[in-house]
């Protein structure tokens, strides 16, 4: 065929027919191939083609079009020896005759050019390009060979090692059978021109592939949907058709719908009804039997009440679930049978849930004394007291902090009690994903208030980046007390998270510590409540040597670390993080509010956006590079303790004080509108400090007389100390 680009193209087809293959495998080994191809092509010196990529249960394929007929010749030079070795009064001596015929020339062939180390004797080699079939024959065995994945198998008596066993191979260049053969599998696989349709029972139809251009068509005309895109956006059309279509709607989550797109190549569905006399139980225990065990989509009337204990007028009485070919010869026949299937799942739910709450939470507090929560941690029992002290003190420093926040503390103590307890039920055994959300609704059966109950279950959210933040007070508080006990407690241990090794979700609960916080506003005094948390830790694990002092500093390093993460985040630039991070030589500074610190973090980034932090930051460095060479702390932020008015020559000096003063009392205002109005303020101060260096009556700060030298860098200073309340502009760059 005639390509865009001028002269011959051609477009390879390969497909590998297996058995199977699982859903994980499909679009790693996919993006393995592709690479593959890609350096191949590469390495002969083709332009990159355009290439498309196919992926299903039962065949990985790549169509690549735009292939030369051929390499182009390839034109090298070889160095040989120095001219006047290989010559000898113009006449070739045996140097030459021998390094023109390890090149397969004549010595007239040779050639001599000057190089920095005198004249050398060349030969130029045209190497002939190979016809891309015969580089494609030899290629694809070893593209194959080198997939890797999890558990690769070998069946038969071959060494062939691959997901699932090989049943055929289709390799086409364009319409012409390339000649490959898998000599390692068992039985040997040759190419051929047949793909193979969906499965019919046991039985797969051939499909004659006449082209490799055509491969796509005749797939789909099979019902097959190679591209894992579209395959997946029709999975999708099909559940949200069919649920508008029964007027529900589906539990379709990301995880879900990966693991569907994978699982079938000929997308079909069907509905299912779910017996009326499963409602009884909760929606979450239904959905979550459908999903994880059978890949259904649920099918939802109304949002769940988080704390219902039944599903009535929540959830649907039907199930979608995707099939594997389409259309179904026995569609009835498979419907009733995944029914079956559920109903058996569903009974065990049911079993479960009414065994569960034949007697009240609390009385499964016993239980949490046989489990261990770690090595070195006692019983969850025994973290379950942890949690009830901890929750406490959190409530008490957070109320000192925010003075608005009412907490009832009966409600809170009660609900650290039997968080963990729902940990010991079958449910919980059967589904872990469950814990918290079966706490709260036995919480409810067993007569506990809402309050108690909400919190129960909220207090392990979020438990993931797309998780929703505790929404009730006593929630969070449980939440963050979960989070310090945990950080804490595994710290005691000594063990930290490296690298990719997290056991205990450190890094995770510090996330969650800190979005928290941030999310509802609250300001906490972290280095205050660890350092009481770390003191208590030596009592409560007394075979462990817990050293508070060492114990505090490793976990403020671990959460300025989680906090810069967080800043990172929510958008802001590495330079405005170093800046209203500056204090990282003290932890501690940082973690006294870190709500503060991503309010001043948030409030410059929005100013660079809007172009207004460029005047403020040139007037602060311009006054801070001065103001390094004197010697006033950085604490000093009013100008009247440190700035002697009788010292001054120039009403330039009287007009910068003048502005200090009055951005004084701002520089104590710890929150947003004390922060913009200061920076405003610094911002004003432009046209004065440019009087103060440059105008008719500047002065020179460095004057001879030593206090008046001291007094002007004080000056200066102390406009740098009130921006440091804000950040460390000196970090700030552009």
């Amino acid at each position: 065929m005639q390509g865009s680009r001028g002269g011959y193209v051609a477009s390879l087809l390969l497909e590998i027919g297996t058995e199977e293959l699982p859903a994980a495998f499909c679009p790693a080994a996919l993006a393995q191939l592709g690479r593959m191809i890609t350096a191949s092509l590469q390495d002969w010196h083709f332009d990159a083609p355009p290439w498309q990529g196919f992926a299903t249960p039962r065949r990985l394929g790549v169509l690549v079009q735009d292939l030369p007929p051929r390499q182009k010749d390839l034109a090298k030079e070889h160095k040989g020896p120095p001219a006047r070795q290989a010559f000898h009064r113009g006449r070739p001596t045996a140097a030459a005759q021998g390094f023109a015929r390890r090149w397969g020339l004549a010595v007239e062939d040779l050639t001599i050019r000057a190089t920095p180390k005198g004249e050398f004797v060349f030969a130029e080699v045209t190497q002939p390009g190979q016809a891309t079939e015969a580089l494609l024959q030899k290629a694809i065995p070893g593209w194959i060979a080198a997939i890797q994945g999890k558990r690769l198998m070998r069946w038969g008596t071959g060494t062939q090692r691959f997901s699932r066993p090989i049943r055929w191979l289709v390799a086409l260049l364009d319409d012409e059978l390339l000649p490959v053969q898998l000599e390692q599998t068992s039985p040997v696989v040759s190419a051929q021109a047949n793909s193979y349709g969906p499965r019919r029972g046991w039985r797969c139809d051939p499909l004659p592939i006449a082209t490799a251009e055509a491969y796509g068509a005749i797939l789909r005309k099979a019902g097959i949907v190679p591209d894992r895109q579209q395959r997946q956006a029709h999975i999708r059309r099909l559940i949200e058709s069919k649920a508008t279509e029964l007027g529900a709607v589906p539990q379709l989550k990301p995880a879900l719908l990966e693991e569907l797109t994978d699982l079938v190549e000929a997308p079909g569905l069907i509905v299912g009804r779910m017996e009326d006399r499963f409602l009884s139980l909760p929606a979450e225990v239904s959905a979550m039997e459908m999903v994880t065990h059978q890949r259904y989509v649920p099918l939802f009337q109304a949002p769940a009440d988080p704390l219902a204990l039944d599903a009535h007028g929540v959830l649907a009485p039907h199930f979608l679930a995707i099939t594997n070919a389409s259309p179904l010869a026995d569609e009835a026949l498979i419907t009733q049978g995944n029914e079956r299937v559920l109903r058996a799942r569903l009974a065990d739910g049911a079993f479960f849930y009414d065994q569960d709450r034949s007697q009240p939470l609390e009385s499964y507090l016993p239980r949490l004394e046989g489990v261990t929560f770690a090595v070195g941690l006692g019983s969850l029992k025994d973290r379950t007291d942890r949690l009830v002290r901890q929750a406490r003190a959190t409530a008490v420093a957070l109320q000192q902090q925010n003075g608005a926040l009412q907490v009832n503390e009966q409600a809170l103590g009660r609900a650290a009690l039997l968080c963990k307890a729902d940990l010991v039920t079958q449910m919980v055994g059967e589904f872990p994903e469950l814990q918290g959300v079966m706490g709260a609704k036995y919480a409810m059966a067993s007569g506990e208030g809402p309050q108690v109950a909400e919190a129960i279950r909220e207090h392990y959210l979020p438990s993931g980046a797309d998780d929703p933040l505790p929404a009730s007070d006593l929630g969070r508080i449980l939440a963050l007390s979960e989070r310090l006990e945990l950080l804490v407690s595994t710290f005691s241990t000594g063990q930290r998270p490296s690298g990719s090794s997290d056991p205990f979700a450190l890094r995770r609960a510090g996330n969650g510590l800190l979005h928290i916080l941030v999310g509802c506003g609250w300001s906490l005094d972290l280095v205050a409540l660890l350092e009481a948390t770390c003191s208590k830790a030596a009592q409560d694990f007394p075979n462990l040597t817990v050293n508070p002092v060492p114990l505090l500093a490793d976990l403020l390093t671990f959460l300025q670390q989680r906090l810069r993460t967080l800043l990172a985040d929510l958008g802001l630039d590495y330079d405005i993080i170093d800046a209203v991070a500056a204090e990282a030589q003290d932890p501690g500074t940082l973690l006294q509010d870190p709500v503060d610190v991503v309010c001043r973090g948030r409030l410059l980034q929005r100013l660079r956006g809007s172009g207004e932090l460029t005047p403020i930051q040139a007037v602060v460095q311009r006054a801070a590079r001065l103001a390094e060479k004197g010697d006033l702390q950085r604490h000093q932020c009013d100008p009247g303790d440190c700035v002697d008015a009788s010292l001054f020559s120039s009403p330039a000096e009287e007009a910068v004080l003048a502005s200090l003063k009055t951005l004084a009392p701002l520089s104590r205002a710890r929150h947003q509108d004390g922060y913009e109005r200061l920076l405003t303020g610094l911002g004003m101060l432009s046209p004065r400090l440019q009087a103060f260096f440059d105008g008719d009556n500047s002065v020179m700060v460095m004057a001879p007389d030593p206090d008046v030298r001291r007094n002007r860098l004080n000056l200066l200073a102390v406009l740098r100390n009130q921006a440091l309340v804000i950040a460390d502009f000196s970090r700030l760059s552009g």
